[in-house]
């Protein structure tokens, strides 16, 4: 049975049942706890948490969501059930059915024929657990189910209570485990081999919050959910392996072809050899993930969600290496992976030539990363080598790492081929120390869900009204204020508070736009609104200072937001929208929106692509947008489902969960049409003009442009004519001469600099006869240590101090340069091939110099540079080089 049939026959068991199926969310969710989505529950915890009602008419509902767990990359393809990417079928009931529903569902699905609709496992070989004391599962598996009382095993809190490692909803749980059979591994159930008996279901019962902790068992359970749950999570690839009778998830009609294509590009056969057969699988696996990330709008980076995918990429390229590949991978293991995830994922289609951009460019990057990684080893090895060695040393390994991104594999096998070995312990030290450092500070940035429980009883009874698409200015009841942190009565003059209203204009923040401005009145009562922001996607927090009177609980009050404000927020909203119908025009549709902000008169606009735009390009994005302000196009918002969105053309911004009802904003027909909630203008025109202010990389395959709209446009529009009039006025040219005599004056300039420093270096270097003057004996070797004019440069202390060495010739000579300005010593030393012959280390005579001007420095024997700051101690130095040449 094909991965793509599995899932369609759980879908369809649950919705025949009455669940509503969910589409998968983006693996890019807003949530502070997570860098990708890793659990199927995850886009539903706004609901077991009771910060918003389920949207589902039953209570209850199904979907195969998208999961990343990136823990342990390291540890891919060693065990051979666990992937970085994988998809997990889950069923979800929002106080409805519990425990015995959750599992007469499931176990009816595992165990009903294939003829019905079901999967067709033999019920002889099922296996479940349950938590320790959690009798009425067991009840229900044994007096319900029928399970002999011998396969249902009892396990403690770190194997059989859920929760997703950090605060939030938990509970205990029962998993499903299929048996294998013994040429697996030994009888006793899952308690006695979990590699014989598979796990392939976990239905948690979920009734609990917990608190903070680190551990699967080390945590507080901070009390009940507003309501008992059911999350149950099927791993889609284990079912499938056993389905297709392959021995593990690698050999899967999905994953199987990227090892095959692997086979072809490496000449390495898989199945023969344990480390042969891990890379394959790393290959299979990254491709994968990788693919799926890029899919869903990651671009390779050095941080945070770009750094995981640059790993990714760069461990399969590693892999391919090693396997035997020599020249480029990526584009075959992009497509073959596209290939057979497409049936499951349809919109991989419309995106496979950007996914293929951002994997081919990456790969690209890392090869040239490669070789001067090969430069920076061959010259450790030549050190090594130099001083008798026979071992690279951990902290040369970690460099090439950590640094260049050189895999220590790699590192490995070239070490073997130059005859060397590598501090493997001392490598391994060095990255648990990294890693000690990414997981603190990867703690420290989990902050847990912000508390919300202040507002759960508002979110779960009294959900804000939004007017303001239509008002400006509404009267509100008052039923909930806030100071302090503090739910309270009443609030007085000069407290900064926060106000809940049954009913509101004000647009809270979300979507890119900024919150609304404005004011709240009643009487001589006066706050004034500097922010609002949504709590559970439904209740309005506005954010105010009271500037006079107070207010109480069920007061009624006027709000009204800043028409000026609304107005260019407007403005600046639609305008988003037609940079990005003109970004896609002039680049096409692989850039990609990644983000946006917008506020009054300014907006900017982040997008997926690996290339800087040209000016040409730009010119034409701002042309093709004004453009579209000129045509007085009609602004249309219609509100349908998100089917009905998707088939009109609709885009969506990844990373955001959108509901079954969704708004789609329509400027201009096909020109512009995107999901959004935002607030616009009724017609393009009346955006005003728009400037855009120019692009820049913000990361490794992201860019973004900045632009004005509206009387912020004109108002930078005019500084610019203003500034080039002034230009044109000086240079007494007209104004569309001005870019050519600006270029004209600039080469100049550049013609005269040039010829100003190669004067200077004729200066600098005729005083080299004097300077060899002033040499003095030490022992067998002449010493010239001159501390020349303040202003001497760096570079150019370097440049005298190879001039001098070369007019030594064949004797033997030493070379010491240095000048101060603002306490700062720059010095140079440098040797003649007949001083290093002698014993002469220019290096440590840089040191030695070093210890009198209060500096540090280095380099080789024949040249060596560094930096002080003690100005007072350049005679006493140059003493000490002298005494140190004596002794060669």
């Amino acid at each position: 049975m094909q991965t793509h049939e599995i899932r369609e026959r759980f879908i369809n068991h649950y919705t025949s049942a009455g669940h509503e199926y969910v589409p998968s969310a983006s693996l890019i969710l807003d949530d502070p706890n997570l860098l990708f989505v890793n659990a199927g529950m995850v886009p539903f915890k706004p609901y077991f948490l009771g910060q918003q009602n389920p949207p589902f008419a039953s209570g209850t509902a199904t979907s195969i969501q998208k999961c990343v767990r990136t823990l342990d990359i390291e540890e891919v393809g060693i065990t051979t059930r666990h992937n970085t990417f994988f998809q997990m079928a889950g069923n979800f009931s929002f106080g409805q059915y519990f425990k015995e529903g959750a599992i007469k569902f499931a176990w009816s699905l595992l165990t009903k024929p294939v003829s019905e609709g079901g999967y067709g496992f033999d019920p002889e070989k099922l296996w479940v657990t349950v938590y320790l004391d959690d009798d009425e599962a067991a009840n229900i598996w044994e007096t319900v189910i029928g399970l002999p009382p011998e396969r249902i095993q009892r396990l403690g809190m770190a194997d059989n209570y859920w929760s997703m490692g950090v605060p939030g909803p938990c509970g205990p749980c029962s998993e499903i485990y299929y048996d294998r059979g013994p040429e697996y591994g030994k009888e006793g159930g899952p308690i006695a081999d979990d590699s014989r008996y598979l796990e392939i279901w976990n239905l948690v019962f979920m009734e609990n919050e917990r608190g903070e902790g680190t551990g699967k068992d080390s945590f507080e359970i901070i009390g009940p959910l507003p309501k008992k749950n059911i999350d149950t999570g099927m791993g889609v690839e284990r079912v499938a392996c056993l389905l297709q009778g392959v021995d593990n998830v690698y050999e899967t009609d999905l994953l199987r072809p990227v090892i095959d294509a692997a086979e072809a590009i490496t000449s390495t056969t898989y199945g023969k050899e344990q480390e042969s057969d891990i890379r394959f699988r790393v290959i299979a696996d990254h491709s994968r993930t990788a693919m799926m990330l890029i899919l869903d709008g990651v671009t390779p980076g050095n941080e945070g969600r770009g750094y995981i995918l640059r790993r990714l990429l760069r461990r399969i390229i590693r892999s391919a290496r090693l396997l035997g590949a020599t020249g480029k991978t990526m584009e075959k293991f992009m497509n073959t992976i596209m290939d057979t995830m497409t049936p499951s994922y349809p919109e991989i289609a419309e995106n496979r030539e950007r996914i293929l951009r951002v994997a081919v460019t990456e790969e690209n990057a890392f090869l040239k990363t490669l070789e001067s990684g090969t430069q920076l080893f061959e010259d450790a090895a030549a050190k090594v080598k130099a001083e008798g060695s026979k071992t690279l040393m951990g902290a040369d390994a970690f460099a090439l790492h950590d640094t260049y991104g050189f895999p220590i594999d790699l590192t490995l096998e070239m070490a073997a081929e130059a005859g060397l070995e590598v501090d493997t312990e001392g490598f391994d030290t060095l990255m648990a120390q990294q890693r000690a450092r990414a997981k603190a500070d990867s703690q420290a940035k989990k902050h847990g869900h912000a508390d919300l429980s202040i507002y759960r009883q508002w979110v779960d009874e009294h959900p804000t009204e939004f007017v303001g698409f239509d008002d400006l200015e509404t009267d509100s009841k008052v039923i909930g204020l806030i100071a302090d942190g503090q739910k309270v009565n009443e609030v007085h003059a000069g407290q900064e508070v926060e106000v809940i209203l049954d009913a509101s204009s004000f647009y809270a923040e979300s979507g890119g736009q900024i919150g609304d401005r404005g004011l709240i009145k009643m009487g001589d009562t006066l706050l004034n609104v500097h922010d609002v922001q949504k709590v559970g996607k439904k209740l309005w927090v506005h954010r105010a200072v009271i500037e006079n009177g107070g207010l109480g609980i069920g007061d009624t009050v006027t709000a009204s937001v800043d028409p000026k404000w609304r107005h260019a927020a407007r403005q600046a909203h639609s305008a988003t929208h037609l940079i990005h119908a003109a970004l896609r025009e002039v680049l096409g549709p692989t850039a990609v929106q990644a983000g946006s902000m917008n506020k009054p008169g300014y907006l900017r606009f982040d997008f997926n692509y690996t290339e800087a735009l040209t000016p040409h390009q730009l010119e034409q994005i701002e042309a093709i947008t004004n453009e579209a302000v000129d045509a007085d196009w009609q602004v249309n918002t219609i509100e349908t489902t998100l089917d009905d969105a998707k088939k009109m053309g609709a885009m969506a911004l990844f990373g955001e969960n959108y509901g079954n009802l969704v708004r789609v904003v329509e400027i201009g027909g096909p020109f512009s049409m995107e999901l959004c909630g935002g607030t616009h203008v009724d017609h393009s025109s009346q955006i005003g003009p728009v400037a855009v202010l120019g692009e820049s990389s913000i990361g490794s395959g992201a860019r973004r442009i900045e632009a004005y709209s509206g009387l912020d446009s004109f108002r930078y529009l005019s500084k610019e004519r203003a500034l080039v009039e002034g230009l044109a006025t000086s240079l007494k040219a007209p104004a569309e001469e001005v870019p050519d005599r600006v270029a004209q004056l600039a080469a100049k300039l550049k013609e005269a600099e040039k010829h100003i420093a190669d004067l200077r270096q004729a200066q600098l270097l005729a005083q080299s006869a004097k300077l060899l003057s002033s040499a003095l004996v030490s022992g067998k070797i002449r010493v010239i240590a001159v501390r020349l004019d303040d202003e001497t440069a760096p570079s150019d202390l370097r440049s005298l101090a190879s001039d001098i060495k070369s007019k030594l010739g064949a004797e033997p000579g030493v070379v010491v340069l240095t000048a101060a300005t603002d306490n700062k010593v720059p010095y140079v030393v440098a040797a003649t091939p007949a001083a290093i012959s002698l014993g002469v280390k220019s290096g440590d005579l840089v040191k030695k110099f070093g210890e009198y001007v209060n500096g540090r420095g280095g380099g080789k024997p024949d040249m060596a540079q560094g930096s002080g700051t003690d100005v007072e101690g350049i005679q006493a130095g140059f003493k000490a080089i002298y005494e140190q040449v004596s002794q060669y």
